[in-house]
């Protein structure tokens, strides 16, 4: 971190605020010069927060040489982190995941169908949401408890590891006992009290960007995570929202190489809460696989016009079929498999 002070700013000040990164187990160097004085910052400056030292009136400009987040970030973590998701391994060189099933959870026999239809085409998860965040009060909110339920039986019939939606920190215990991967929803990615109670959790979770989140607001929030000593964090790319009218929001997957760069965790695709069109899915599916993401997370239903939520965005069980088919070709093209 570098501070600039503003010129005439008073040795007795400068000393103050030198003393007090000191106190904090930082180095400080300074450099004097004829208009400013600039000094530096070393160590975890993590600890300190940018408002309250630009808040000084002396402090002309405060600069971070690194990203915030440590615990996240590639240069402190060089290798590639692989996380084990019920026995299903996301991240590193070589296989991307699949995850497919319903928006949510509805009947436990249309479940076992969908999940069977994902086993076959070859998806190696089962999506399902059980408690559903919903725009309006009135559309369904999803079968809680019963519906993770039949989670555990699709799981114990077909072997699909679950990954499922946690939204508040009452349900905590409840996921830690029953599911593979817990999903934090976009509208959930800075509820940093919940982003803090998963991360006393053992269980993975899947991070899902917020919708109108930059880059490192997201990674900031998979930070409180790993802060808490949950370091299994896979991010999740879900679409973000713009001016665009013709697709429910924008996927964004310049993310992918960005994410790769910056940090070591998964980057996993979700085109369905992207496009909201199951036409776009496949083709956003492909481009995510061509782009190096490291799983898939598509809503697949074995009739989507008698879904109870989110039936448009959803593919059938043999559009899904088609697009792992298709994307087994894409990743072997760029070093991978599926």
């Amino acid at each position: 971190m570098i501070i600039t002070l503003k010129k005439g700013a008073p040795q007795q000040e400068i000393d103050k605020i030198i003393h007090e990164f000191e106190s904090k187990g930082l180095a400080v160097s300074m450099i004097q010069g004829t208009d400013y004085n600039v000094f530096g910052v070393v160590g975890d400056t993590t600890i300190i927060d940018d408002r309250i030292v630009s808040a000084n009136k002396y402090v002309e400009n405060v600069t971070r040489i690194a990203a915030p987040y440590k615990k996240a970030n590639r240069l402190f973590h060089p290798e590639d982190t692989v996380v084990n998701c019920g026995g299903v391994k996301i991240g590193g060189q070589e296989k991307i995941v699949v995850m497919g099933g319903p928006c949510s959870v509805e009947t436990k026999e249309n479940l076992m169908t969908i999940a069977q239809g994902v086993k076959e085409a070859g998806g190696r998860m089962l999506r399902g949401g059980a408690y559903k965040p919903r725009t309006s009060p009135y559309a369904f909110q999803g079968l809680g408890k019963e519906g993770i339920d039949y989670l555990c039986a699709a799981r114990k019939e077909f072997g699909l590891p679950i990954v499922s939606e946690l939204m508040s920190i009452d349900k905590v215990d409840e996921f830690e006992e029953h599911v593979d991967l817990v999903q934090i929803g976009a509208r959930n990615m800075q509820n940093f009290d919940l982003l803090k109670a998963v991360g006393k959790m053992t269980k993975p979770v899947l991070l899902k960007r917020g919708l109108s989140n930059t880059i490192e607001e997201w990674l900031m929030s998979a930070e409180y995570i790993m802060a808490g000593g949950n370091e299994n964090v896979i991010l999740c790319e879900r679409g973000i929202r713009t001016f665009e009218k013709y697709t429910r929001n924008t996927l964004d997957l310049s993310v992918v190489p960005i994410i790769k760069n910056r940090s070591h965790l998964p980057i996993v695709i979700d085109p369905s809460h992207a496009t909201g069109d199951w036409r776009l899915v496949e083709s956003m599916a492909l481009a995510a696989i061509a782009a190096g993401a490291d799983g898939l997370i598509v809503e697949v239903h074995n009739d989507p016009e008698a879904a109870w939520s989110d039936g448009a965005q959803s593919l059938t069980i043999e559009h899904f079929k088609t697009l792992v088919e298709k994307g087994k070709k894409i990743a072997q093209v760029v070093g991978r498999e599926i």
